[in-house]
């Protein structure tokens, strides 16, 4: 059974209709340590040789017990917490609406407010439990400029990139839902335990392009990983790209996650047509850029994600040219059951057909998991992801039940 679920009441509503309407105030959510004591500096509210004990409070109260208020950061004087209050910003985004699947994955539908003279956008969150661990899946653009043939998101038009602020309120947000953070009355030096998270692994593949928009990802996720704060190893960060080449490198550089390549074919002439951005950085390039990734070994393989298309690219020769393709990298290869959505042209391969690929995939020498799919019935599997400006009409969900009632995708 699937639920939706609006969870903003009349008056949240209201409280959310003032605050876009109200003058815009700098967040301190998304700010590097330096940039946070430089905010509070020049806002005049903190000393400068205060500004180093100040961001301190500040980080474990917006990392570590998550709070959203500056009212609830007990530690610091009710004078200092209304200037705060007055000059910047720490609210989450606003919740249109929650979606549980019957698979138990969730996907909920941010509003960010306007940025300068834009308008508000959204964007689509993910988070997926499963046994020992829960992966939350991040968008880092609204909407996308790649137009992959075989997924949704590409369909919806680039709006602009998201701030390091709104990457990282997708997970504060997903953590507050979740019941993730200390409780209010947990002792302040309390620190959320490694184990037990809900949110246990994040991965940059919701909608977007995230290595074309570089700078914020890598404050994020450097926030994110940060041992003080939110505090998720680095192992445990998986940032996905289409093949955006030039900077693969810097990821392993600068922020040093695991690497997911979208990769779906094994030669230029279909990749071409697939992922269109392979016209620019085609697979020699691709693979010359994976190999020479900072840290891979077989402890630090790279994942090469593989969709799995009817009579498209799943022939056992597809399964020998990747093979060939991938020879000499540490590497595991997802094999993604194409997720079905109204208007594709493509079906999902027959499940025979995918597990004689993956056989073939493992008995070459690499890991080749076949990804089950999850959240299809409220549209947050893989591929499937639209911000509510570009919502299913009524007819096209309809169309959805049907193609997946036929067996289209089947897995």
């Amino acid at each position: 059974m699937t639920l939706s679920l609006d969870i903003t009441d009349g008056n949240t509503r209201a409280a959310l209709a003032a605050r876009a309407a109200a003058p815009q105030k700098g967040s301190l959510i998304g700010l590097s340590r330096a940039e946070m004591a430089e905010a509070l500096v020049a806002a005049g509210i903190v000393p400068e040789k205060q500004a180093k004990m100040r961001v301190q409070q500040l980080w474990h109260w917006l990392y570590v017990r998550g709070v959203s208020e500056f009212s609830q950061m007990f530690n610091i004087s009710k004078d200092l917490r209304t200037a705060l209050d007055r000059h910047f910003a720490i609210a989450r985004p606003e919740i249109v609406e929650e979606q549980i699947s019957s698979d138990g994955t969730r996907k909920w539908l941010f509003r960010f407010p306007p940025r300068g003279a834009g308008r508000p956008v959204e964007i689509e969150t993910v988070y997926i439990p499963e046994e020992g661990r829960g992966t939350l899946c991040i968008s880092s653009q609204v909407g996308c400029t790649l137009t992959c043939s075989f997924c949704h998101t590409g369909t919806q038009k680039l709006v602009r990139n998201l701030t390091a602020e709104e990457i990282l309120a997708q997970l504060l947000t997903a953590r507050d839902r979740l019941g993730d953070f200390p409780d209010r009355d947990t002792p302040a030096g309390a620190i959320v335990p490694a184990e037990g998270r809900k949110v246990s692994n994040i991965v940059m593949m919701g909608m977007g392009e995230p290595l074309y928009n570089f700078e914020a990802v890598k404050q994020a996720l450097l926030i994110a990983s940060d041992g003080d704060g939110l505090a998720l190893s680095k192992r445990r960060i998986t940032l996905s790209t289409s093949g955006v080449v030039p900077e693969i490198f810097r990821t392993g550089e600068e922020i040093g996650v695991m690497l997911a390549i979208s990769l779906h074919a094994s030669n230029d002439d279909l990749r071409d047509l697939l992922v269109p951005i392979n016209k620019k950085y085609p697979l020699k390039d691709l693979i010359d850029a994976c190999r020479k990734y900072p840290g891979l070994s077989n402890a630090r393989r790279i994942t090469f994600e593989y969709v799995m298309l009817k009579e498209v690219n799943d022939s056992l020769e597809d399964a020998k040219a990747l093979v060939q393709l991938l020879k000499g990298i540490p590497a595991k290869i997802n094999l993604i059951p194409f997720n079905p959505w109204p208007g594709t042209n493509y079906q999902c391969s027959d499940w025979e057909t995918i597990e004689k690929f993956a056989d073939f995939i493992n008995n070459a020498g690499y890991a080749s998991p076949i990804r089950t799919p999850r959240g299809r019935d409220i549209l947050a599997a893989c591929g499937q992801l639209k911000s509510e400006s570009e919502r299913l009409k009524k007819s096209e969900r309809l169309a959805l039940e049907a193609m997946m009632i036929a067996g289209h995708g089947e897995a």
